[in-house]
């Protein structure tokens, strides 16, 4: 059912989103500020169910691309991803009925809603990860035939660009790649446009109305003094993600963070009980947790790190050394285990030299060669 977003709802919003992004996705700070001035002009935004969009509407996704350490201290102006949508449309020639997520993310599930906010569109309740992943061709919608051709490209000084690399959504995704990194480490982008046939078809449903249901979820939580991780976890039982555990809980000891390529790289390793130890490497997003050599999950399903006693998600570009976290495993929708799925954003997508394993069957897991 569609909905109506307001300010009052940015704070569950991004936290949940942000909880999606499995540590990437952008700052969920950052974006709920630029929404949140925005919503001060529009003063809210329809959130349109998938299923109540007109098969024959015209949808164009939007998102910001770059590491997401350098969102830290290069603050988006806020017209950048409305004038990416703008010179997609003026390149094809037609205008969008409504604008979509293209990962969930603090950031990235934020944008689509200040551009709606600032253009009058809907923003469709859906995305092309159910997650957040670092590559452009790392989406559902590519893995079932929709081309992320044409690409716009737009920065804060008004330059913009445009791709079209036909079905080659991985060429796309080094061209752009380059162009982000000359933009300074940022660029916001349009592409993927589509259908509303096209979305039912290859989206993953209903991702912002879970992004607030589990931010919901945690601030109620805390106000009622109850354990909001294992209330987190609890709640994702009647979902389309349908699974999750709470994988470790110690603190930060060590965090090895670089930006390379454009993006953010590296891995962070939590002290527990005695001498268990859980590792975390992260491309951007959190892609493979391993306790004292035995895995315990691996992409394409979640991987989340949160505050121990608040639950709050904490970015890879946020990680610090001596947080007390706990680490969150989440089944990944049905859609996104696929073979065809699992060839675009699968372990070995990433350089993983790891089977995919659900995480839901590594209750005893499998040591990691």
């Amino acid at each position: 059912m569609s909905w109506t977003l307001r300010k009052a709802d940015l704070d569950d919003l991004a936290r949940g989103a942000a909880l999606l992004g499995t540590g990437g996705g952008g700052d969920p700070f950052v974006g709920k500020m630029l929404v949140t001035q925005a919503l001060g002009e529009a003063g809210e935004i329809t959130i349109l169910d998938p299923e109540e969009l007109d098969d024959d509407a015209w949808v164009i996704p939007v998102a910001q691309m770059g590491a997401p350490t350098v969102v830290v201290e290069k603050m988006p102006r806020g017209t950048e991803p409305e004038l990416a949508l703008i010179t997609l449309e003026k390149h094809t020639g037609r205008t969008a009925d409504a604008t979509m997520p293209m990962e969930c993310g603090g950031i990235n599930s934020m944008i689509p809603l200040l551009v709606a906010a600032r253009r009058g569109l809907p923003v469709v309740d859906a995305d092309g990860m159910g997650r957040a992943f670092p590559q452009l061709e790392m989406e559902t919608f590519s893995v079932y035939g929709i081309s992320a051709s044409p690409l716009a490209m737009a920065n804060e000084h008004d330059e913009v660009a445009i791709f079209d690399t036909g079905s080659d959504n991985a060429r796309l995704e080094g061209l752009a790649r380059g162009v982000t990194s000359r933009f300074g480490g940022m660029a916001h982008i349009a592409q993927y446009s589509m259908t509303g046939a096209d979305v039912k078809r290859t989206a993953i449903p209903r991702t912002l109305s879970l992004a607030s249901a589990i931010g919901r979820s945690i601030r109620l939580s805390r106000e009622q003094r109850v354990d909001p991780v294992q209330a987190l976890v609890d709640g994702l039982a009647d979902t389309l993600y349908g699974y999750g555990r709470v994988l470790f809980h110690g603190k930060v000891i060590d965090v090895d963070r670089r930006t390379d390529e454009g993006f953010a790289r590296g891995s962070v390793r939590i002290a527990g009980v005695g001498d268990e130890e859980l590792e975390v490497q992260f491309q951007n997003e959190n892609l493979i947790a391993v306790q004292s050599g035995v895995m315990v999950a691996i992409v394409p399903d979640l991987i989340c790190i949160v505050e121990a006693d608040t639950a709050e998600p904490i970015t890879t570009e946020g990680l610090r050394y001596g947080q007390r976290v706990a680490v969150i495993g989440i089944a990944t929708p049905p859609i996104m285990r696929t073979p065809e799925a699992l060839a675009v954003f699968g372990p070995a997508s990433f350089g993983l030299d790891r089977p995919f394993l659900p995480v839901e069957t590594l209750e005893q897991p499998v040591l990691a060669e």
